[in-house]
């Protein structure tokens, strides 16, 4: 067995002399005749570029998928690249788009609030926000206008996007608002399209419940809630916000106006209607002007009479 596998040995060292030698003449004849400058040497390359390259097409194909394969892979890193510059933009963008929904609000507020406590036949006075007195059992805020400037008990109070609650006690110069979150506020209100009417009830929630609604099914999560004016509590049409279903499965108003955020309030004054007490009289007002000729003044005074 040992002599076997000697002689073995002995069989493939030669060859593989035999290998290296022939490969090393084979390159060192390529490199001699590619480095003769003859025409019939040139003509002879030519002959073998054109007889062997073809034939070579398959030892190509890795060479090709793998270069496919690199410019895949430098495609996808550019893709990703890409990708990760527009979630950055997106991100801006979301940021920017709070930042322009934060600064039309404000906008919005300061178009609506741009006339504090100037005239006081004005039909509105704005005031600052001095303190939020909130508390789980009643939720209210001061502000720094009161009686100096005319304001009375139950005068509604907007932030400039919706209704906030009303003025529930006045001092000389503050006076208090009683939120409509509050559990002791109770406003009537109108549902739109629909025109349902019920009452906006405060239970210390985010979302006071609509409760008395005359026909529930009529009613969509969305519609907009605006004060009825029916009592002469609140002026009609004012904004409160919008329909929502609650976790309760009961109807709430998602509220327009932004209670994290109160910082100026608008007072509206509510100047009390005018009594018709002879409704005739705006039909046929007595005429103005000289007598018709021929019928004696006291004539005329007993058919006004």
């Amino acid at each position: 067995m040992a002599a076997d596998r000697n002689s073995h040995l002995d069989y493939a060292r030669p060859i593989r002399r035999i290998l290296i030698g022939g490969t090393i003449f084979v390159l060192l004849a390529l490199f001699v005749l590619w480095r003769i400058d003859s025409p019939r040497v040139e003509r002879f390359r030519a002959a073998l570029v054109d007889a062997v390259v073809p034939s070579f097409d398959w030892a190509l194909v890795p060479v090709t998928k793998g270069a496919e394969l690199i410019e895949g892979f430098q495609s996808y890193a550019r893709l990703a690249e890409q990708n990760q510059e527009l979630r950055r933009e997106l991100r801006q963008m979301k940021a920017w788009k709070e930042a322009a929904l934060q600064l039309e609000q404000e906008n919005a507020k300061l178009l609506d609030l741009n006339k504090v406590r100037l005239d006081p036949k004005l039909t509105y006075v704005t005031g600052v926000v001095m303190a939020d007195s909130g508390s789980p059992f009643r939720q209210s805020v001061l502000l720094n206008v009161g009686a100096r400037d005319g304001i009375l008990d139950g005068w509604a109070t907007t932030d400039g996007l919706g209704l906030v609650g009303r003025i529930s006690g006045v001092g000389q110069n503050t006076a208090r608002v009683i939120l409509l979150t509050d559990s002791n506020s109770r406003i009537p209100v109108t549902i739109q399209p629909s025109g349902q009417r019920a009452v906006l009830a405060g239970d210390n929630s985010a979302a006071p419940v609509l409760d008395f609604v005359e026909d529930p099914a009529q009613v969509r999560p969305g519609d907009r809630v605006v004060s009825s004016g029916d009592g002469g509590v609140f002026p009609a049409g004012l904004l409160v916000g919008h329909v929502a279903l609650g976790r309760d499965q009961r109807l709430r108003a998602r509220l327009a106006a932004e209670y994290d955020r109160l910082e100026f309030l608008r007072v509206l004054r509510s100047h009390a209607n005018e009594v018709i007490r002879d409704p005739g009289a705006l039909v046929a007002p007595a005429p103005i002007g000289p007598a018709p000729i021929g019928l004696p003044a006291a004539a005329l005074e007993a058919g006004d009479g």
